[in-house]
């Protein structure tokens, strides 16, 4: 938005303040930025964030001297050209950096046969979707305008003067904060291989021809995604870089102004200020929210919450294929899915799709008074086809975006410091788990529809499942939900041993206060990690509470549920919302989300399924609830009362 204009044109002064207002409040006592707001500090997330505010008008001493410390942080880790190579790329489109000092991204690549076992419709989405438009952006060695600001800039975050930094050297250069997935000597022998032979040659005719070629298709396949997902993208770091593209390739044309119209569906003002989030989660948050609502047998007093959930979800659903022949545009079939946001951005999301369709079968069971119309059993038949389709037919395990390639040993070609396995779609626990329960549901209702797929697909999730749990019942990824999954499968606590590990492993890591906590830090090193003084979170706690449940506590020794609960009830405000706590999502192991609606979610979820559990008795300690207890005996008892009356 600075090279283009756009940031005094499209955001207002309040836009600016409270964009600023955010980035101070996650900077860290240190004076550096994090790649995530409870990060340590990194060279990535400290570059882009001082530049960030500089660009929104704050001066190289403003702030308090946050400014100065954050400036102090970046000088002190040998400065900004040991940024990561994504940040490589925004420094050079500004002007900050040399395109000399990134490692090669050609865009020939786009134009590789599809024979070939590197194709780029093989890629994983996100990542193909990032590398294309950094690819046009180094075809082209395109850089804004180099303004005052800009040369200030070069002289606030590099130690030596700008024209003394010896830009070759700095391709391999990575701030040792940051570096979470080190480049291999295959790597580093292929970049230089790139950088030495082959972009000499392209820089004379006839091989300039070729890069012509490989950023023309550059272009259609972007314009092709921007299109389809209503300039929205697959998700916000595409859709910054996609700008730039746009202006590179034509300021003054349409794709560069629609991008700019659905920039507002990306910021979202807090209490920490303004951000611009992933690309939002609205489908993702409405699937939990229902489900925890129907969870607190409460339904009657919910139904107009209820009625425009099921409307949203309804009308969430993609209801055709991107258009033309999308396999040529490295895509692949989407109808009948749902996304993690909303119909416009148009990409198949696994999980989501899952999620949606649980809910939609759990409303058509109750009287449309409460939930509303029901979906068309069609609908449901296509959420199923695209669940079915994301399957592993070797591992069983289900992926999130598009069907699994499986050639894991192209992650040896990751070009990323600060990612790991992003080169090729891959299963996840998380995704295999949700899809277990919807197709369980889904054949339940609706038997005699791909029932015997089904059947089969969902042995090959659960055998998925049960082997990727380690040795002390941990599993990498939502394992609060594992024993969920397995439950819904037929497994218990009696007859599967991977779910009395998994039960095991709960009722060992709950802390003294009763509850449950763990750190971020055990996502990017995969060893469970609790957090500082053994705190507890709530989310995490609800997760432990409905795990533990599924796995029949319960009816065991309801004691660590009961302390559990106990600390949700008293945790809840005035005015019915539970206190932010700790970061609770990750992604591609390293990078750290935030779902601002999972602190109600989960403790009401939680708390819904535990009150049930305890409204009777069975076998001493074992709560069961009879509803028509509440009319049987009343009437029971007055009648007979009625009679001694009348006889007396």
């Amino acid at each position: 938005m600075y090279i283009s204009g756009a940031i005094n044109t499209h955001l207002t002064k309040q836009h600016k303040t409270e964009m600023i207002r955010y980035i101070y409040n996650h900077q860290n006592d240190d004076g550096g930025w994090g790649f995530y707001i409870e990060g340590q500090s990194t060279m990535f997330g400290s570059a882009l964030s001082y530049i960030a505010i500089r660009l929104l008008g704050e001066g190289p001493n403003d702030g308090n001297g946050a400014v100065d410390r954050g400036r102090k942080w970046i000088l002190d880790h040998g400065g900004a050209a040991s940024i990561p190579s994504w940040g490589k790329t925004y420094l050079s489109v500004l002007g900050v950096y040399e395109w000399e000092g990134c490692n090669p991204l050609p865009p020939e690549f786009w134009l590789f046969p599809e024979a070939l076992p590197y194709h780029p419709a093989k890629m994983w989405c996100y990542c193909r979707t990032t590398y294309m438009p950094m690819s046009y952006l180094y075809g082209r060695k395109f850089h804004g305008p180099i303004t005052d600001l800009v040369l200030q800039l070069r002289q606030e975050i590099h130690p030596i003067p700008y024209h003394q930094i010896d830009w070759n050297k700095q391709r391999h250069n990575c701030c040792k904060e940051d570096l979470y997935y080190p480049h291999s000597k295959v790597q580093d022998l292929l970049w230089d291989s790139l950088h030495y032979l082959s972009e000499p040659m392209l820089k004379y005719w006839p091989f300039t021809k070729l890069r012509e070629r490989g950023l023309k298709r550059a272009v259609e396949l972007m314009r092709y995604g921007a299109e389809e997902s209503r300039y929205i993208t697959i998700g916000c770091v595409e859709k910054s870089l996609q700008m730039m593209c746009w202006w590179a390739e034509n300021p003054n044309g349409d794709e560069f102004k629609h991008h700019l119209a659905r920039v507002h569906d990306y910021l979202w003002l807090a209490e920490d200020g303004m951000k611009m989030q992933s690309f939002g989660s609205q489908v993702w948050d409405c699937t939990l929210a229902t489900q925890a609502i129907i969870a607190s047998n409460m339904v009657e007093e919910y139904g107009d919450s209820l009625k425009k959930a099921h409307f949203y979800i309804k009308e969430s659903q993609i209801k055709q294929n991107p258009s033309g022949d999308f396999s040529k545009m490295c895509r692949q079939f989407t109808k009948g899915a749902w996304t993690f946001s909303d119909q416009d951005q148009g990409w198949v999301v696994s999980d989501c799709t899952a999620e949606a369709l649980k809910c939609l079968l759990l409303l058509s069971k109750m009287p449309e008074e409460i939930s509303g119309g029901k979906a068309n059993n069609e609908w449901l038949y296509e959420a199923v086809n695209v669940l079915l389709y994301m399957q592993s037919p070797i591992t069983g395990g289900f992926a999130i975006w598009e069907p699994p390639v499986p050639q894991p040993y192209l992650q040896m070609l990751n070009p990323s410091e600060i990612f790991a396995d992003i080169v090729v779609e891959k299963e996840h626990v998380e995704c295999t788990g949700s899809i277990i329960q919807a197709l369980l549901a889904f054949n339940h209702l609706h038997p005699g529809h791909r029932e015997k797929e089904i059947e089969v697909s969902v042995a090959k999730a659960v055998h998925f499942l049960e082997g990727k749990q380690l040795h002390d019942g941990m599993v990498i990824g939502e394992y609060a939900s594992y024993m969920g999954r397995l439950v819904s499968a037929g497994k218990t606590y009696d007859n599967s041993k991977a779910v009395r590990k998994a039960v095991n492993f709960f009722l060992s890591k709950q802390n003294e206060e009763g509850g449950w906590g763990e750190s971020y830090k055990s996502c990017p090193s995969e060893v469970y990690t609790p957090l500082e003084a053994n705190r507890t979170n709530l989310v995490q706690t609800s997760w432990a509470m409905l795990g533990l449940m599924l796995g029949g506590q319960a009816e065991r020794d309801p004691a660590p549920l009961h302390k559990a609960a106990k600390i949700l009830i008293n945790a809840q405000m005035d005015n019915g919302d539970f206190p932010q706590q700790e970061i609770a999502g990750v992604y591609m192991k390293n990078c750290m989300l935030h779902y601002a609606e999972y602190r109600n979610i989960f403790p009401l979820w939680a708390l819904g399924e535990y009150r049930k559990r305890k409204t009777g008795v069975y076998m001493k300690n074992c709560m069961l609830h009879y509803p028509d207890y509440r009319n049987i005996f009343p009437l029971w008892a007055l009648r007979e009362y009625h009679k001694r009356v009348w006889i007396n």
